[in-house]
C-alpha cells in the first residue's frame, strides 16, 4: 500500500483520515500545517501521496502543492476542502495526478478516491 503525508489543520479531521487510512492499509504521516509538511516531503522519506487540506493558516495546500511538486514532480496530490467557493484555476492541475474532494464526504469514498489517484 502507499506511503501518505496527510497536511489537516483540523486534529479531530486530521485523525479520523488518518485512522482510514490506515485500516485500509496505507502508512499515514501527519503535519497539523504547510510548513511542517513541506518540510516532511524535503526530507528522506518516500511519499506516494500528498493528501492536503487546501485551507490552512501559514502556508496553504495550494502553495504546498506548488512547491512539493517542485520537490518530488512524480507527487501525486489529492486536496480536500470544505470551502466549495474555492477558486482554483484548472490549469495548474494535471488530473493525472491530482484530485479535489469536497467536504463532507464519506470516509470510504476518501479511501476510494484515494486508491483510484494513486493507481492512476
Amino acid at each position: 500500500m502507499a506511503h501518505i503525508l496527510l497536511a489537516e489543520d483540523d486534529t479531530s479531521m486530521l485523525g479520523f483520515l488518518k485512522l482510514a487510512l490506515e485500516k485500509a492499509g496505507h502508512s499515514v504521516d501527519t503535519k497539523e500545517n504547510g510548513v511542517d509538511a513541506l518540510q516532511a516531503l524535503d526530507g528522506k522519506t518516500h511519499y506516494d501521496l500528498l493528501l492536503t487540506d487546501i485551507v490552512m493558516p501559514g502556508m496553504d495546500g495550494i502553495e504546498l502543492s506548488q512547491k512539493a511538486a517542485q520537490i518530488r514532480p512524480d507527487l501525486k496530490i489529492m486536496f480536500i476542502t470544505g470551502f466549495s467557493a474555492v477558486a482554483i484555476d484548472r490549469k495548474d492541475f494535471d488530473d493525472r495526478n491530482e484530485k479535489i474532494l469536497s467536504k463532507p464526504f464519506h470516509l470510504n469514498d476518501l479511501v476510494d478516491q484515494v486508491e483510484t489517484l494513486l493507481a492512476a
